[in-house]
């Protein structure tokens, strides 16, 4: 599956759009991350804690993207984009979206 933020592919012909593709997760903090992230709040720097959750929620809503691409025969998905909101306090959700295509 190739997966990409342009509209096209290079040497590939789109034959056919066969709709949006997306996969998302909602995340939440936990305690033990909260105490760790206060900490290096206090002394500055990048928060490892956050950061590595978010780059969990970046890949499991690609995969989950990925999986319904797959579902609707896809070759690939054009025009990734990646999308977040706050659920509640304490909780995001991450969408990823693009546009599943048939390619020749």
């Amino acid at each position: 599956m190739i997966i990409t933020t342009t509209e096209t592919i290079p040497n590939r012909e789109i034959t056919e759009v066969l709709g949006i593709s997306r996969g998302s997760t909602v995340r939440a903090r936990n305690v033990g991350r909260d105490i760790l992230a206060g900490f290096k709040n206090l002394v500055g720097g990048e928060i490892d804690e956050y950061t590595k959750l978010q780059a969990q929620s970046r890949e499991q809503a690609l995969q989950r993207m990925k999986q319904d691409a797959e579902q609707l025969g896809a070759d690939a998905i054009v025009n990734v984009r990646f999308a977040t909101s706050v659920i509640v306090q304490g909780a995001s959700e991450i969408l990823a979206y693009g546009t599943a295509v048939k390619l020749s």
